[in-house]
């Protein structure tokens, strides 16, 4: 809770600023947003957690039932942003109180747990964030630009980009004026999807920072009659839209990264694999590795998500999504890849529509497990492998298993994982794991107008 001089200073400042609105906002267990909305004149009352919430009625948090107390949003006074492009509202990023406790089953509260767990370290993490922006004539979706890309794949094609400015340029204003670093963005692989990069940070900030980026893309996107989606896999014949994670560890007390050789040297994994990361990089790694079903089951959390982890499907070449759960240096194809130009351990496996808060705080554990068992993660594979797994090319050894071809297949992971009741908490594993088997019945058993007309006479 917030001491009084801290909740006045706040609201003097909110007020020279013209402020007339705040939202202490938490999220589900999707990952979006939740608030009410507080007049500058109730700040007081909002900072120290006036603002009470039936969570119950919401999918996925706990407490169902009439009969079951309400939680309690306390904001993070210090995650405070003032809305670009509106500054009447000044948004903050809030934990769940219940009964004057922190609520086992908020998403942040989670992070939170793991991130004191490991509290010898800081958790530093830089999310590339891509998602479609698209606009919906005559029942279809389709790119924002006016022409039609006529090659394999617009990435990176700049004519595309400045005819999307008009989306892009706004959002780069805005996060830079919130101050997070944004050094680049850009035309992605799929057709109307784009990609914006900013400055790591702690994972407290990036996630609260990535949970506003969705919420702000949205309304960049509706202002221009368009609509930003953080669905995974819109099209069968387009990119997925992933949302890599580049985790690394920072020394609390020396505030330097631990996997940066520099400070700390190379080891016996180095010299075996010709691979210049330190020891504790690679045993975060095998910790990944090792969790590697349950943490998809967060970071690929829909149905939709596994239309994405693919080798080719319907792409015209590759996905560029990890099927194989392994490891490489500076390999796109592994699910995790140590890069050579930064030191850190990048997941290739999330997608744009996970649970930041989640996937982090799974993440972290997964990682640190690995750093206190000092586990091998076996050799890297460098090869390309989807010609691996497509069978173009035959491989020397052994394939590494397969990540989770669906998401019942992660959920049989998830549960089997002692380490999800331990991070999460017992009953939010088992809430989610709920939530989740109900969205793959729902989704797995409907029959589609599509099916009928490709089998109701062909048998």
């Amino acid at each position: 809770m917030h001491d009084d001089k801290l909740i006045t200073e706040t609201k003097r400042e909110l007020m020279a600023k013209g402020v007339q609105y705040c939202f202490a906002t938490y999220v589900d267990v999707h990952g979006v947003p939740k608030a009410k909305t507080c007049p500058i004149a109730s700040f007081e009352k909002m900072a120290r957690g006036s603002e009470l919430f039936t969570v119950g009625a919401m999918e996925g948090m706990g407490l169902v039932g009439p009969q079951e107390d309400e939680c309690a949003a306390v904001p993070d006074l210090g995650s405070m942003m003032i809305v670009p492009w509106d500054k009447r509202f000044a948004w903050f990023a809030s934990d769940l109180y219940y009964r004057g406790e922190p609520y086992p089953n908020c998403a942040r509260v989670v992070l939170k747990r793991a991130l004191e767990k490991a509290k010898t370290y800081v958790f530093n993490i830089g999310v590339e964030t891509e998602f479609y922006v698209l606009r919906k004539a005559n029942g279809a979706y389709h790119a924002i630009v006016d022409s039609h890309y006529q090659g394999m794949c617009p990435a990176y094609d700049v004519d595309q980009t400045l005819q999307s400015i008009g989306f892009l340029h706004p959002m780069v204003e805005y996060m830079s004026e919130l101050g997070w670093g944004v050094y680049s963005f850009d035309q992605e692989g799929g057709r109307g999807q784009y990609e914006f990069d900013f400055a790591y940070a702690d994972a407290l900030t990036i996630c609260d920072r990535l949970i506003f980026l969705r919420f702000m893309a949205k309304h960049v996107a509706r202002s221009l009659g368009a609509v930003a989606t953080f669905m995974p896999k819109p099209f069968s014949n387009d990119f997925r839209s992933g949302a890599h994670f580049n985790m690394s560890l920072a020394d609390r007390s020396r505030r330097i990264n631990v996997f940066d050789p520099a400070h700390g040297g190379t080891g016996d994994f180095a010299r075996r694999y010709n691979i210049g990361f330190p020891d504790l990089a690679f045993y975060f790694t095998a910790g990944l590795l090792a969790h590697a079903p349950a943490l998809t089951a967060l970071a690929c959390p829909t149905f939709n998500s596994y239309k994405g982890l693919i080798a080719q499907g319907d792409m015209a070449d590759m996905s560029w999504a990890p099927v194989l759960r392994c490891y490489g240096r500076n390999n796109r194809s592994a699910m995790l890849r140590l890069p050579m130009n930064r030191y850190c351990v990048e997941n290739r496996s999330p997608d744009i529509s996970t649970n930041f808060y989640l996937t982090a705080a799974f993440s972290l554990a997964a990682g640190m497990d690995g750093m206190q068992t000092k586990a091998d993660p076996g050799a890297p594979w460098n090869e390309n492998l989807y010609d691996l797994v497509e069978g173009r090319a035959k491989a020397s050894q052994p394939l590494p298993e397969r990540l989770p071809r669906t998401l019942i297949e992660a959920l049989d992971g998830f549960r089997a994982d002692p380490l999800v009741g331990a991070t999460l908490g017992e009953e939010f594993r088992d809430i989610y794991l709920r939530q989740k088997n109900k969205e793959w019945q729902r989704d797995f058993y409907r029959v589609t107008d599509e099916e009928r007309l490709q089998m109701m006479e062909y048998i």
